[in-house]
């Protein structure tokens, strides 16, 4: 089988061309943009994830205000910083980066972001309106994946709609961030979804799960867990790992959560790892810093809900005579 690699780059740069338009039609109603990140300590992704952030807002004209804590703040010091760009006009968007350290409350934290500037809807409030189906902000990883997979089908000219109805998803990893949101957006797409964690290759095999699935999206935070065996021959796989690896010159690089060279030759499609998801999270996370400045000038908007394939219609059933 020849594998078709999802262009993650090729994919951020046309959603960056309508964001840039996004951006200049604020400027246009007087409108201004901010984002702040919040980081605590030093961890490879999110320092990686930070620096492509920064780059960005940069290119599209946007406030950036990146907020560095050092790995022992109390959370007396995380939470006074939320305060302060909670308050902050200058900001309309606050990305608080993960992991935090072990002694601070994560929940604690993302109570504290104001709801209209969390846009990656980690505030219960917006964890809520998602799970309803009525988002006020999608994660942008979880949001990411789908727009990958939705660009890959129309090039290939599938039909949405009838892809997802008749697809079976596997989303391995339950985080907060990625893995419980693409499960949401699993199900708003009317497809089957099952949810696995790591500790079912510590059990029953993980195998036994992900080889059923026509969609593998893979978020377990765990370099190379999917290897060649645990993927069926038709699957579309999407890698949202970010994990630090020292290659044959002594550098760290970044290596996905699927082991690549096995998997890509067995698979229909997949995403590279770097150059698949994570250029497309990047912009769709301004994306979101735009609507967040928009609500936050009492412009409703529902910009940042994806689109989604056309309703299948609701089945009819017949009494047995």
């Amino acid at each position: 089988m020849s594998v078709q690699v999802i262009d993650g780059r090729a994919c951020a740069r046309a959603l960056k061309q309508s964001l840039e338009a996004d951006v200049a039609g604020l400027r246009g109603e007087g409108l201004g943009i901010g984002l702040a990140t919040v980081v605590v300590g030093e961890e490879y992704g999110s320092a990686a994830y930070e620096r492509r952030l920064r780059r960005l807002a940069d290119e599209l004209g946007v406030a950036y205000s990146p907020q560095v804590l050092p790995a022992d703040a109390g959370q007396d010091q995380v939470m006074a910083r939320i305060s302060e760009l909670n308050a902050d006009p200058g900001v309309s968007g606050i990305l608080v980066l993960r992991p935090l350290p072990p002694h601070i409350d994560e929940t604690a934290v993302f109570r504290a972001i104001e709801p209209r500037k969390d846009i990656e809807a980690v505030h219960p409030e917006n964890a809520g309106l998602l799970a309803l189906g009525v988002p006020r902000f999608v994660p942008s990883t979880a949001a990411s994946c789908f727009r990958l997979l939705d660009t890959w089908l129309d090039s290939v000219g599938e039909d949405r709609a009838d892809f997802y109805h008749r697809s079976l998803i596997v989303v391995v990893g339950r985080s907060n961030n990625v893995g419980k949101p693409a499960i949401l957006l699993g199900y708003e797409r009317q497809a089957t979804v099952v949810s696995v964690d790591e500790w079912a290759d510590r059990t029953t095999g993980i195998g036994r799960h992900t080889r059923w699935a026509d969609v593998l999206i893979v978020a377990a935070g765990k370099a190379g867990l999917i290897k060649a065996e645990h993927v069926s021959e038709n699957a579309v796989v999407i890698d949202v790992g970010i994990n630090p690896a020292a290659g044959a010159d002594g550098r760290v690089h970044m290596v996905g959560d699927v082991d690549h060279a096995s998997v890509a030759p067995r698979v229909r499609a997949i995403t590279p790892v770097p150059g698949g998801v994570g250029p497309v999270t990047d912009v769709w996370l301004l994306r979101n810093t735009v609507t967040a400045a928009r609500l936050l000038a009492g412009h409703p908007t529902d910009e940042a809900r994806p689109s989604l394939p056309t309703a299948r219609p609701a089945p009819t059933f017949q009494e047995a005579s």
